[in-house]
């Protein structure tokens, strides 16, 4: 984690005339420190000296303060349902709330959770775990091997619906051995299925998990209202280190131009995922942290749609992309250029020689329109989420390049859940710029999304050397075999051109100095748990 200190670009670029269109976060707002509330040390006194009534009552008026954490979050979540939803905003809340039988750490490693311990067959075809005792649901229920074997076949679709989680295709059955053990035994072979297992254990008697949820994490749920905010409280009864923060408010922050009046407003706390324009315009009253997203941004291209639907055109719109020089304007110069589905957290299986596949040609790109029958270029849509301001941002960049061979790029501008009904879910779009995190510590999680016959293809990518390499790579049971595949499905990618990759974003956390703890994860959370005040 780096704590960054912000300048103004100097010196100007071809693209200087793209800043007139830049999203730019308001800045009218004051920077006086005369009404921030100064940490303060503990109102009891033990001495001789009194303590006035004011003086308490300040003191109490600062504790309650920093018992309470307002975290800005840039778009409501789609369900309360752990296992049917979706998104990654989602996601990164309900870390908080729900835990697998394993849960991934900061460091990326999967440590046990429901359960206490595990093991796995030499043949990778058993995983066995212990459920840890004395765990509870936040309902004060204990959890049972019940539970734990519920909420596997929901995932597994036994009720005769398709499997929520693809890879649960491969489970052939979830044994209970006694009241401590279960047994997951696969269909074949698979040495990375523990990274699977990190979907919600939730109650079996819970009869509605979509109004009511119930998990096992250190907050639980109290209350949200759609599109304001999503309300959590410390468990007190949670198996682990239990949280600093009692209570903690999720504000939906959809309109990215009030984020830093916002912040010094005090009617947020923290907000992730700031531009680094908008962390140079806040005071001093506030720590900026700087990593990364650890996802792939790219310009989506629907492979099923005219012009994109030929590969040449989306070779050409790679050629003419310069990835580092939307780095330069989105971000001052911050990120890591991706050359395919990978990010570089993933550093077992990112290829950073795969950025060269297409270096910036515009001689090139013209040539390959005029072979794909676009000799005079042609226009399209490129549809972005409003509430994410990097992405609108690298639209409008790539926009402004893109007029170098010829092509017309409009942008245009949607609300999240419009963005995740018609881009994502309806596939009505010819292109979108948005970043794809992993869902779990696996290389699988951003390639099996271009199996030709992937629900989660959104961009209608279809390759039969694609679906081989990775069928190929998820029936070994060698990693280094795996590992092989999977590389060859990230060259098939950037080969074929499925989408403009461009990088993986900076992450830049902006926290209130009340508060101290927080800690990146290379998967996309917000491990609000390790928070603490500073004081």
């Amino acid at each position: 984690m780096i704590k960054r200190s912000f300048m103004k670009k100097k010196g100007t670029s071809l693209l200087m005339v793209v800043l007139t269109t830049l999203t730019i976060a308001l800045s009218g707002c004051s920077s006086d420190k005369a009404g921030d509330s100064a940490n303060v040390s503990e109102a009891t006194e033990t001495g001789t000296e009194a303590v006035t009534e004011t003086q308490t009552a300040d003191a109490t008026q600062e504790t309650d303060n920093l018992s309470k954490l307002i975290v800005g979050i840039p778009q409501d979540i789609d369900g309360l349902d752990p296992h049917n939803a979706t998104g990654a905003g989602t996601r990164e809340v309900f870390y908080n709330i729900f835990e697998g039988l394993v849960k991934a750490d900061e460091n990326g490693n999967l440590n046990p959770a429901v359960a206490s311990d595990y093991t796995i067959s030499d043949d990778s075809t058993v995983y066995s775990f212990t459920l840890r005792d004395g765990i509870k649901f936040h309902d004060g229920s204990p959890v049972t091997v019940e539970d734990i074997k519920y909420s596997l076949e929901r995932n597994m679709g036994v009720d005769g619906g398709e499997p929520l989680i693809k890879a649960y295709s491969k489970i052939d059955s979830v044994n209970i051995i006694d009241d401590k053990n279960v047994e997951i035994v696969l269909k074949e072979a698979d040495s990375d299925f523990l990274t699977q297992l990190t979907v919600a254990i939730i109650p079996a008697s819970n009869e509605h998990p979509e109004t009511t949820p119930i998990g096992t994490g250190p907050y639980k749920y109290v209350s949200s209202s759609p599109q304001e905010n999503f309300i959590v409280t410390r468990f007190d009864d949670y198996w682990g280190q239990p949280a600093y923060i009692k209570d903690v408010v999720f504000k939906i922050e959809s309109n990215m131009d009030a984020i830093v009046m916002d912040l010094e407003g005090g009617s947020i706390d923290m907000m992730a995922r700031v531009t680094s324009t908008q962390a140079a315009q806040l005071s001093d009253k506030f720590e900026v942290y700087e990593g990364t997203m650890n996802l792939v941004q790219a310009l989506y291209l629907n492979n099923d749609v005219k012009p994109f639907d030929d590969v040449r055109v989306r070779q050409a719109l790679c050629y003419a992309v310069n990835p580092q020089e939307i780095m330069d304007f989105v971000s001052d110069g911050a990120g890591t250029e991706v050359g395919s589905a990978m990010f570089p957290a993933f550093t077992k299986y990112f290829m950073p020689e795969l950025n060269d596949t297409y270096n910036t040609d515009v001689d090139k790109a013209k040539a390959l329109l005029a072979e794909a029958g676009y000799p005079d270029g042609f226009e399209f849509t490129i549809t972005v989420a409003s509430n994410y301001g990097q992405h609108v941002d690298t639209a409008q960049v790539i926009a402004e390049e893109l007029k170098a061979i010829g092509v017309n790029a409009k942008i245009q501008e949607i609300e999240w859940n419009s963005w995740v009904s018609d881009v994502y879910t309806d596939r009505k779009f010819e292109a979108t710029v948005v970043g794809i995190d992993a869902s779990t510590l696996s290389a699988s999680a951003l390639l099996s999304r271009y199996v030709s016959d992937s629900g989660k293809n959104f961009v209608n990518f279809k390759s039969d050397a694609y679906d081989a390499a990775y069928a190929n790579a998820q029936s070994s049971n060698d990693d280094a075999t795996k590992t092989e595949y999977y590389k060859e499905c990230e060259t098939i990618l950037s080969q074929e051109a499925a989408s403009v990759y461009i990088q993986d974003l900076p992450e830049f956390v902006v926290l209130n100095k009340k508060f101290t703890g927080y800690k990146f994860f290379p998967l996309y959370v917000q491990d609000i748990a390790s928070i603490k005040p500073a004081n």
